[in-house]
């Protein structure tokens, strides 16, 4: 292992670690975490076409989303790529209590016999046919004013709707902090009125592309996307918001990146 890479991870486990301590602490207290505002684990699979997309799909549906289901975690959301880079590309976004859920989670899978069974192919595929190409994964925080997911009507049903999940990369951590307040202070607010329903928003605790944030939106279809973004870009008050001094996109945001997602016919969002 190339020492760079191995100091990278020793610095994502050391702040794991801590951040555990942190979320351990709190539920004891409190049942919850300390701020009352879930984490997220955000997962993306990069498939190839063909039969390992079976495999990864089968290892989902069947053994992961009930064994975190049977493990308290819900709701869990599983979406496939529409329209962004790298496809075909699978999207899993899992919640938790606190960073120290998450760790007891994965401890419990890993003694859990009926799910390495039902996991089992997904888990013993060989070095050259492999489950998928590269699976990334990053840790979010909730917002304050969006602290848990929030279920779209349509899944419950299994309804027609899609997501948009937009990042934005920061120029430091100081805009990143900025733009995270003027989304929990004016903006999601605005999103609300002119249409734009979340899912989620959160703050990326540890991930590429740091300092940035990610949020998810749900539609029904890209024609009410469409019309709700117009509606959005001429309100007034976000015209007002946009152009206030410390507040504009040149100050506080380098990048923005959408991607258009599918719900899988088992994803509980």
């Amino acid at each position: 292992m190339k020492r760079r890479d191995w100091l990278a991870g020793s610095l994502a486990a050391s702040t794991l670690a801590g951040l555990s301590a942190l979320g351990d602490a709190a539920e004891t207290q409190s049942g919850t975490g300390a701020s009352g505002r879930e984490i997220y684990e955000l997962k993306r699979y990069q498939l190839r076409n063909g039969p390992e997309q079976k495999l990864v799909t089968d290892f989902l549906r069947n053994a992961a989303v009930p064994a975190l289901n049977s493990a308290g975690i819900r709701p869990v959301g599983v979406f496939h790529g529409m329209v962004g880079p790298e496809n075909p590309s699978v999207y899993v976004l899992i919640p938790y209590h606190s960073p120290g859920a998450l760790l007891s989670v994965r401890q419990r899978l890993a003694q859990d016999e009926e799910y390495q069974a039902r996991a089992a192919s997904y888990l013993n595929a060989p070095a050259l046919q492999p489950a998928y190409i590269r699976m990334e994964s990053w840790l979010l925080e909730a917002f304050e004013t969006v602290p848990k997911i929030e279920v779209p009507p349509a899944a419950l049903e299994n309804g027609p709707r899609i997501f948009e999940l937009r990042t934005y990369e920061n120029p430091s951590e100081k805009a990143n902090l900025t733009k995270v307040k003027m989304f929990n202070t004016a903006e999601i607010a605005i999103f609300r009125r002119t249409g734009l329903r979340p899912v989620f928003f959160g703050n990326t605790l540890i991930g590429s592309h740091m300092p940035c944030l990610t949020y998810m939106l749900t539609f029904e279809n890209m024609e009410q996307r469409q019309k709700n973004w117009g509606v959005f870009a001429s309100d007034p008050e976000w015209k007002k918001l946009s152009t206030t001094p410390g507040y504009t996109d040149p100050e506080i945001i380098t990048n923005i990146s959408n991607i258009f997602l599918s719900p899988a016919p088992y994803s509980q969002i």
